[in-house]
Formats: structure tokens, sequence, C-alpha cells
């Protein structure tokens, strides 16, 4: 498939995070996040407005559903969203539940393998429960907390090639990468690229991070996009 650029809007303003989804359009981008900071703030409002705003363009609610998988699935897809991402922290049945109304929405899924001990079998698992994405997440916390403890920060490039090797669905890599790490994903087998904190959105603040942004999201998504094919998966 060819790589899919997404930008997560991980930020509490739905009208900024209009502005910044619009920013990105321009700049080239394939796909918006509803992330999980403007779920928050904005729940279903949020994702209705990104809908509104931008009527053909696949939105991501970023859930990380750990229970009532369908109901939330359900909602999310109603008001607009065509992804949904469900954590594999979660039970098999909420996993399941989740899929079920992705069926039923006409929706997709992204199994999300934060935290887990094994995240190469976390990944195939959720592939078996049919998950149509694999969301390979190194968490913000997790980030933070070893790195103010002097050791180096865990990096999703570090178990990126295994997790793709292990399932035959798309992956997307997310969890403090740097631009040039963003750029060589695809490399990785990794064809869904995530651009959100600390390039695009301000960790800290959960706003548009400062610069003039545009231009160089531009030339970002241009490089991206000329990689070509990436050998793993296709969109559904």
């Amino acid at each position: 498939m060819k790589s899919i650029i997404q930008i997560s809007l991980d930020i509490i303003n739905i009208d900024e995070a209009l502005e910044t989804a619009a920013m990105a359009m321009r700049a080239g981008f394939d796909w918006l996040e509803a992330g999980t900071p403007l779920i928050l703030a904005e729940g279903l409002h949020g994702v209705r407005k990104l809908r509104e705003a931008f009527p053909n363009i696949p939105i991501v609610a970023d859930l990380k559903t750990m229970d009532g998988g369908y109901l939330e699935a359900e909602m999310m897809f109603k008001a607009g969203a065509t992804h949904v991402v469900v954590m594999a922290r979660a039970h098999e049945e909420t996993i399941k539940c989740v899929v079920k109304a992705g069926k039923d929405f006409g929706g997709k899924v992204m199994g999300d393998n934060l935290a887990c001990d094994d995240m190469v079998g976390a990944a195939k698992w959720m592939e078996d429960l049919g998950c149509d994405f694999i969301v390979h997440h190194i968490g913000y916390d997790e980030r933070r907390g070893i790195a103010a403890k002097g050791r180096r920060m865990p990096s999703p490039l570090d178990k990126l090639k295994e997790v793709v090797a292990a399932v035959n669905i798309p992956v997307q890599a997310v969890g403090g990468l740097t631009l040039e790490q963003v750029v060589k994903c695809p490399e990785y087998g990794a064809p869904l690229v995530v651009l959100g904190a600390p390039v695009t959105i301000d960790a800290d603040a959960f706003k548009t991070a400062d610069g003039d942004l545009e231009e160089s999201l531009r030339l970002i998504c241009n490089k991206i996009h000329d990689y070509g094919e990436v050998d793993k998966g296709s969109y559904p």
C-alpha cells in the first residue's frame, strides 16, 4: 500500500483543532485523528465538527477503549469516525465487540499494543481477533518517566520491524518519534505514518506547536508520499 499520513489532533480546543486540521489538509495529509485529549474535551461533538468540516477525509477516533467496546465504537462511528482504537490490554471480549461494531457500522478497528509486555504477540493477537490495523505504541507517561530517571527513552522503532513481520495488516508506529524517525517509518514496512507530539502538537500545552509549520509539513508529506509502495498490508 502507499504511505498514508495522519495528523494526531491532541488538542483540547475544537476551534484550534479545526484550524490545525485545515492546515494539515493543505500540506498534504491523508487522515485526521481526533486525539484522546480532544475526545476528552469535546467528545462526540468534536468528531461531528471534524466530519462536518472534512466530509470526505478518514477520521480516527483515538478512544483507547478498555470496556464497553460496542457502545463506544458505535457512538463514534455514528458521529462520523471511520476508525476507532481499542487497546490490546482490554479483555478479548471487548476487542471482539469493537470489531463487531466496525462490521455493523462500516468502520475499521485499530488495535493498540501500548504497555503490553509482549508487544509483538499482542499485535498478532489483535489481528487474529479481527482488527484491521495495528498501532505500535510507546506511551507518553512511560517515555517521560523513564527519561526522568536518566535512562534511554524507549522508541516504537525498537521493535517495529518485529511487529511488522508478525502481522499481515498495516502498522503505524506512535510515541515520541522525531521528525527524522517519522519519515523513515515506511522503510520499516509501516505505511501508516502519524505526526503529532512533539512535531506538530505541543504535548505539554495540548495546542498546536509554535512556528510556521505548514511549509515544513508539506515537505514532510511530499517526502513520505514519494517513498512509494510499502509491501505490508493494504487499505481495506
